[in-house]
């Protein structure tokens, strides 16, 4: 079975997103490697660019991207940047940040330069799920909470 099962209690929620295609953008290798593992078992198609620049780059050249993880300390065009650049082309892509500098002033930055939402490294498989699936999956989304909240009571 290629759809990425996440269980909560006694309620398995898939995450099938075979149409789907994901930019994550990241310079360091380990990280990138989680957030592949993470996310091949959902079926999506993945992208991957190294830094800021090729980021852009590939924005322009792909338009059936569905959601871009965006780290943000990144070489040649650091993530702020190239999601400037990329609103500039294209408004509709949800973008979300990845830092490991979490300040409260940092979500405040992210948001401004139109990043959707912001993921805090280390990266946690749950909450990487939760929030691409907030984005591209609304339903699976609402169900995924569910059963996390239910698996808490």
């Amino acid at each position: 079975m290629n759809d990425f099962e996440q269980s909560h209690g006694n309620s398995p929620v898939k995450f099938r997103w075979r149409e789907k295609t994901i930019m994550v953008v990241e310079d360091v290798r380990t990280n990138h490697m989680l957030i592949d593992r993470i996310l091949r078992r959902t079926s999506a198609k993945l992208l991957w660019a190294m830094d800021g620049e090729k980021a852009v780059q590939m924005a322009k050249e792909n338009e059936n991207i569905d959601l871009i993880l965006m780290d943000i300390r990144l070489p040649k065009m650091n993530g702020y940047d190239a999601t400037r650049e990329i609103r500039k082309f294209r408004q509709d892509v949800p973008i979300i940040a990845q830092t490991a500098y979490v300040l409260p002033e940092e979500k405040g930055k992210v948001l401004s330069v139109g990043c959707n939402d912001l993921l805090t490294k280390p990266i946690r498989k749950n909450e990487l799920l939760a929030t691409v699936s907030r984005y591209i999956d609304k339903d699976k989304y609402e169900e995924f909470i569910n059963t996390m909240d239910n698996a808490n009571e």
